[in-house]
């Protein structure tokens, strides 16, 4: 997994490339709440236009992003969810699997 920062202001950009899955999960939680440990980000825009499979654990770790900027009071927006929709894992969609979260 590659991960890309920028911060301006509040607002931090990071994109993601390659597998989110139980083999990159930890690494990728552990640098973006090395990352969120800046307690001035309000929100954080995650791009998974370079994410090419999310298992379960990846999705772990985005709502676990999510719930730490929910209780600063701020925003997590996950951009390129179509491309993300395509993806499968065991014959299930990932988009199906955000919308059984109640997060979409």
């Amino acid at each position: 997994m590659e991960i890309n920062a920028s911060k301006r202001g509040p607002r931090l950009h990071v994109k993601l490339s390659g597998e989110l899955d139980h083999h990159s999960a930890e690494q990728t939680r552990n640098m973006l709440d090395t990352l969120l440990k800046d307690i001035t980000v309000r929100d954080l825009t995650l791009d998974l236009s370079g994410v090419s499979f999310m298992d379960s654990a990846g999705l772990g770790v985005i709502l676990g992003r999510y719930r730490i900027l929910s209780m600063r009071g701020g925003h997590l927006t996950v951009t390129d969810l179509p491309h993300v929709g395509r993806l499968r894992h065991r014959g299930q969609s990932v988009r199906r699997r955000v919308w059984i979260t109640g997060w979409s």
